[in-house]
């Protein structure tokens, strides 16, 4: 038993340094998007957990986790997804939030479970992650990808993302 758990262990290492191909910064760890790794006789089973419903990133995580295994002698990979439970934006490690803001994307400032956070409604005084003003505007409810919100600061006046809070 103890040499699965070595292997499940390895495995996880060579999968979660897998880079978001939307926002390359960050991995699919940092995602929180890797939900469990087994081994079922022969074959690697992964599960992972979409970012969105319909995410287009999903088909690369998928690749991008068969092609590492593959390459690292996985002949049999099974990727399984779930959305029970659904992603968050909770699952962003500290780490993540900080590289996104260092990327230029704002990162979400509440958790799902925080009281003033309501879908869709726009976040006043999202943090610009040039200038760290709060004097920031929403322009667009939708931004370079669907999971991010377009925001302009009025103090050095650059558009930027923030990623949502979900």
């Amino acid at each position: 038993m103890k040499i699965v758990n070595e292997e499940i262990a390895s495995i996880w290492n060579l999968i979660k340094e897998i880079p978001d191909p939307e926002i390359p910064v960050l991995t699919i760890s940092d995602l929180g998007v890797i939900r469990k790794v087994e081994i079922e006789e022969d074959e690697v089973l992964v599960t992972i957990t979409p970012t969105y419903t319909g995410c287009p990133a999903m088909t690369q995580f998928e690749d991008d986790i068969k092609s590492t295994l593959v390459k690292n002698g996985y002949s049999k990979v099974k990727i399984l997804t779930t959305y029970d439970p659904p992603w968050t934006t909770d699952w962003l490690s500290e780490e993540a939030k900080l590289k996104l803001q260092n990327y230029g994307i704002a990162p979400p400032e509440e958790k799902t479970t925080d009281k003033k956070y309501l879908i869709g409604k726009e976040r006043t005084g999202v943090i610009c992650p040039q200038c760290k003003s709060k004097n920031t505007l929403m322009i667009s409810q939708f931004g370079s990808t669907a999971c991010k919100a377009l925001y302009q600061c009025q103090d050095c006046k650059e558009p930027f993302d923030y990623f949502k809070c979900i």
